[in-house]
């Protein structure tokens, strides 16, 4: 395995299973579900770009770090194959595209968002009270 392997890992580790239960946002009407869900508990968007090693890195240390799951509901939008939902999230939440990017929906507003290297699971948990 090579060095940038081990430190970035390769999309096929993605297919690995991850400790978070991740929803796969690959709809736009789930966009509708999501601010309805915001309003009993947050909701996280992982964005993630998988041809992008920078990404595959955030959120490989996104998941590790995570321990959030029974306070917070996360999906996962593989912008490769569905862009014009994130999108339809920077226009709906007024959040500017990024990727990797994380945010945090409550009320049906986004509370909080970061992008790159700020992106930390622990952060997060100042958004959930």
């Amino acid at each position: 395995m090579s060095l940038f392997k081990k430190i970035f890992g390769s999309s096929d580790d993605e297919k690995k299973s991850s400790k978070i239960a991740w929803r796969q946002l690959t709809d736009l009407g789930l966009l509708n579900e999501i601010v309805e869900l915001s309003n009993e508990k947050p909701v996280l968007i992982f964005k993630h770009s998988t041809r992008c090693s920078i990404s595959r890195y955030s959120l490989k240390q996104f998941e590790n770090d995570f321990e959030l799951e029974d306070r917070i509901i996360p999906y996962y939008l593989d912008l490769l194959n569905h862009r014009d939902i994130s999108n339809a999230i920077a226009e709906r939440f007024g959040v500017f595209h990024q990727s990797p990017q994380i945010i945090v929906i409550k009320d049906g507003k986004a509370i909080f968002d970061t992008s790159h290297e700020s992106i930390d699971a622990r952060k997060i948990e100042q958004y959930l009270n």
